[in-house]
């Protein structure tokens, strides 16, 4: 099977900004699918010290050619410094599902 699928993952700050990337996202044709995962707690270091954030997290499907286009519509809306936008191949699934991927990009 051809991996020319992905799963973005992007934290935000809040139920908002997850849902305005995630609309955007959609109705731009880049993504067919956006799931919101609420209230996950993310710990990480920043400027040397040891964070802890409530964030919501984007499931992003995708295919791959729509990558830098995400990449560039996530930095643009997004209000953290850097975003977290990391794109995971996806290796194998439904074949309809893939195929209804593609149906939705332009």
């Amino acid at each position: 099977m051809s991996t020319s699928y992905q799963i973005i993952l992007c934290t935000c700050p809040d139920q908002n900004t997850a849902e305005s990337i995630a609309r955007l996202l959609v109705k731009d044709k880049l993504a067919a699918c956006v799931n919101i995962l609420p209230s996950i707690t993310s710990i990480y270091t920043w400027h040397e010290q040891i964070e802890s954030a409530q964030e919501h997290l984007l499931l992003i499907k995708a295919n791959k050619t729509c990558y830098q286009m995400i990449e560039k519509k996530i930095k643009k809306q997004h209000p953290y410094e850097i975003p977290e936008i990391i794109a995971v191949p996806i290796e194998n699934g439904l074949p309809e599902y893939l195929h209804w991927i593609d149906s939705c990009h332009s």
